[in-house]
């Protein structure tokens, strides 16, 4: 009986010590995490590095509370991004990636460094009044998760141009509009360059998602 009390003792005070023994080796020493999409480089002692990387152009829109939104008000914070619409009715896509990033929130809630953008390809309809009954339905903390309207051509620019996605409207016989929009979540850091493009509807990517964001945060605490 007193081993069996003793081995349960010491299970109990070594292994969280191992456990942030590893993650420590594991970030530190084995996962590194992307940077996509190199634009120069230089050479430093005979090898050839990369002196620069794309970045977000600037962007400004509305939000949920009908205020103004943009790159400025992410200075120093990393962000999850996404582009939807309100009227998505396919429950494997849109709903499917906003109940996804409600598990995010939830994981980084306490964490205000932590940030989500949602970015609507639908801006005729989703008005800051819209993207508020959303945000509600979804349980959005609007101080850590963003829905942003605009002008359709400036959202649909900065989804090609910026975090390199398609997003758009198709018309069904020159009718009925319907929007097409990546189904990724792009991991943006604190220099405003993406580190990760996730599918926001698979659980096991949303995973990687949120392990490759606390990777960045102990990279960041590690360098300040």
């Amino acid at each position: 009986m007193k081993n069996t009390k003793f081995l349960i003792l010491f299970t109990l005070l070594i292994l969280p010590i191992f456990a942030f023994l590893f993650l420590q080796f594991f970030v530190t020493n084995h996962y590194k995490i992307t940077i996509y999409y190199p634009l120069d480089s230089t050479q430093v002692q005979g090898k050839w590095k990369v002196s620069k990387y794309h970045t977000l152009p600037d962007f400004n829109f509305k939000d949920q509370d009908n205020k103004d939104f943009g790159k400025k008000d992410l200075k120093d914070k990393l962000y999850i991004a996404e582009f939807f619409f309100t009227k998505c009715g396919n429950p494997t896509l849109c709903p499917k990636m906003s109940t996804e990033l409600m598990r995010v929130q939830e994981h980084f809630a306490e964490i205000p460094s932590v940030q989500i953008v949602s970015f609507t390809v639908d801006p005729q309809n989703d008005t800051p009044e819209v993207l508020k009954e959303y945000a509600k339905k979804y349980k959005a903390n609007t101080k850590q998760w963003h829905f942003l309207t605009g002008n359709k051509k400036d959202l649909y620019q900065l989804a090609y141009t910026g975090f390199k996605i398609n997003a758009g409207e198709e018309t069904e016989n020159g009718v009925t509009p319907e929007f097409m929009h990546a189904t990724k979540f792009i991991l943006v850091d604190k220099q405003h360059r993406i580190r990760g493009y996730y599918d926001g509807t698979e659980r096991e990517s949303v995973d990687k998602l949120i392990l490759e964001t606390q990777v960045l945060l102990k990279e960041y605490a590690t360098t300040q």
